[in-house]
C-alpha cells in the first residue's frame, strides 16, 4: 500500500516495525508503478521477491501526480501491493519540457535519444546538460533523502539500495553513506558518463568532469556495484574503481506470466513483432531493407508496441507498403506479453553505439515464449554470447543483409515449425535471479 509523504505526515503513518530475519532494506528508486516500461520491472520484481526471502523492502520513489514518467501502467501495482512504499514530491523540469515540444506532459519526455534540432532545442539541451547535473530529475535528490533518513532511524536499517538511470539517484546514496554507518548497493541499469547518447548533450568541459567526479564519488563509495551486464560496461566501471566490489546481475522473466498467457498465431499472416522504445539511434532500417527487397510478395503482419514516434512508425509504413503494419502503441506488460507470444518471429534491435555496454531487458521474455528471434547488433557482445545459446535466435551486425535474409527464409518457411529452445532457462526466471541478489546482500 503506497503512502505519500507529501500528502501524510511522517509521524502519522504507520510502518512496519517488526522486521523480518534478513532485516529492512530501503531501495531508492525514481522508476516504479503505476510507471510503464522495462525500466521499472527489475525492482518491482526484486522487491516482490526479496519479500518473500525474508528481506522488508521499503520502497523510496516518485510520487506519479509529480513524476517525469513517459507513459503509465496501472497494471503494475498489483505485482507489488504488498511492498511499503513511500512516494515524495520532486522538482525537475521535463514535462514543463514535454508540454512546451508536444503540447503534453509526458509524449515529449526523451527518451533513448537527444534531439538538437532547432534553436529551442539546442536550448533546451545546453541548459538540461549544464544546469541540471548529473540529470534532469536531480531536483527529486532532497525530498528522498530526507525520507531516507527518517526510515534509517525509525527502522534501524543497514542496507539501502539506489538504481540509476536517473543516476542522480546514486546521489541520495552518497548522502546516506556519509551520515549513516549503512550498506549501500548502487545499481547501473546502464552506463552513466559513457552511455552513448551523452555525445548529443552540449556539456561544457566543466560539466564533464562534474559528471565524471559524481561517477568515481559513487563508485569509489558503495560497498558492492551491480551491473545488468558484464563486458565492457563492468570492465568501464572497474577501470574507475579498481577496489571496489562488482557483481552482474542480469535481469529475467516473469515465468508466472509467461506460463499464464496462451499463444495465439496468426493462420492468415507470418506475424513479426516487436515490443519496447524505438528510436532513430536503432538499426531497424536494415530490417526493412531486407523485407522490403526479399519478401515483398510474402504475406506479413508486423506489429510494434511501445513508445514509438509517429515519424518513424509513417517511415516504416512507406518503407512496406505491401505488409501489414499495425502500430499498437503502449501497452501495459500483460497485453505486451500477449502481444509477443502472438508472434512468429520476434525481433530486437540494440543501441547503435551501445551494443557492448547495454542489454535490452525484454531479451529474457523473448527467449522465454519460445519463439524465433532475430536481433540485430553486435554478435560478440555480451548480448550477443547469450542469445548464441538458443537454438532459432540469431544476431546480425547492421549491414549483413545476406545472412539477415538466410535467416528470414528459413524461419518464414517454417512458420509455427521451430522451437527456441534456450538451455537452463528456468535459471533466468526473476525469482532465480532475486535468490543471488539476496545472497549479495546477506554477504555484506
Amino acid at each position: 500500500m503506497a503512502r505519500h509523504a507529501l500528502l501524510y505526515p511522517y509521524s502519522r503513518r504507520k510502518m512496519i516495525k517488526k522486521l523480518d530475519n534478513k532485516g529492512g532494506v530501503i531501495i531508492l528508486t525514481y522508476y516504479w508503478p503505476p510507471s510503464g516500461g522495462s525500466g521499472v520491472q527489475r525492482w518491482m520484481y526484486f522487491s516482490k521477491y526479496l519479500k518473500e526471502l525474508g528481506w522488508e523492502p521499503f520502497v523510496i520513489t516518485v510520487d506519479e501526480k509529480k513524476a517525469s514518467y513517459p507513459f503509465l501502467d496501472m497494471s503494475l501495482e498489483k505485482i507489488v501491493e504488498d511492498i511499503e512504499v513511500i512516494k515524495t514530491s520532486t522538482n525537475e523540469p521535463l514535462k514543463f519540457f514535454s508540454f512546451l515540444t508536444t503540447g503534453g506532459f509526458r509524449k515529449g519526455i526523451p527518451q533513448g535519444e537527444i534531439k538538437n534540432k532547432g534553436l529551442f532545442n539546442k536550448l533546451s539541451n545546453y541548459i538540461r546538460s549544464n544546469f541540471f547535473i548529473p540529470d534532469a530529475r536531480i531536483g527529486w535528490v532532497d525530498f528522498a533523502y530526507r525520507e531516507c533518513k527518517k526510515l534509517i532511524i525509525k527502522n534501524n536499517i543497514k542496507h539501502i539500495i539506489t538504481t540509476g538511470p536517473p543516476h542522480s539517484t546514486h546521489l541520495i546514496g552518497l548522502r546516506v553513506k556519509r551520515d549513516f554507518k549503512i550498506n549501500w548497493t548502487v545499481d547501473f541499469r546502464d552506463p552513466w558518463v559513457n552511455i552513448f547518447y551523452n555525445k548529443n548533450f552540449l556539456f561544457t568541459k566543466k560539466s564533464i568532469n562534474k559528471q565524471k567526479e559524481l561517477e568515481k564519488k559513487v563508485l569509489n563509495n558503495a560497498n558492492l556495484v551491480l551491473t545488468t551486464i558484464g563486458g565492457d560496461l563492468k570492465e568501464q566501471l572497474q577501470l574507475k574503481a579498481p577496489n571496489q566490489n562488482f557483481a552482474v546481475v542480469p535481469n529475467g522473466y516473469d515465468d508466472v506470466l509467461i506460463n499464464k498467457i496462451k499463444s495465439e498465431k496468426s493462420k492468415k499472416y507470418f506475424h513479426i513483432v516487436y515490443t519496447g522504445l524505438l528510436t532513430k539511434n536503432h538499426p531497424y532500417i536494415s530490417l526493412l531493407k531486407n523485407l522490403k527487397q526479399n519478401f515483398g510478395n510474402t504475406n506479413l503482419k508486423l506489429s510494434l508496441a511501445g513508445n514509438i514516434s509517429n515519424e518513424i512508425i509513417n517511415e516504416i509504413k512507406n518503407y512496406l507498403p505491401k505488409v501489414k503494419v499495425k502500430n499498437c502503441g503502449y501497452l501495459n506488460h500483460e497485453d505486451s506479453v500477449r502481444l509477443i507470444k502472438s508472434a512468429d518471429l520476434l525481433v530486437n534491435f540494440f543501441f547503435i553505439g551501445a551494443e557492448k555496454e547495454m542489454i535490452s531487458g525484454k531479451i529474457m521474455e523473448y527467449l522465454a515464449t519460445e519463439i524465433p528471434i532475430l536481433s540485430i547488433g553486435d554478435p560478440k557482445s555480451e548480448a550477443g554470447k547469450i542469445l548464441s545459446k538458443a537454438s532459432y535466435t540469431k544476431m546480425f551486425l547492421r549491414d549483413s543483409d545476406k545472412e539477415i535474409q538466410l535467416f528470414l527464409e528459413k524461419v518464414i518457411l517454417n512458420k509455427g515449425k521451430l522451437t527456441n529452445r534456450f538451455p537452463n532457462l528456468d535459471k533466468w526466471s526473476r525469482k532465480k535471479i532475486t535468490n543471488k541478489l539476496s545472497n549479495l546482500l546477506s554477504d555484506l
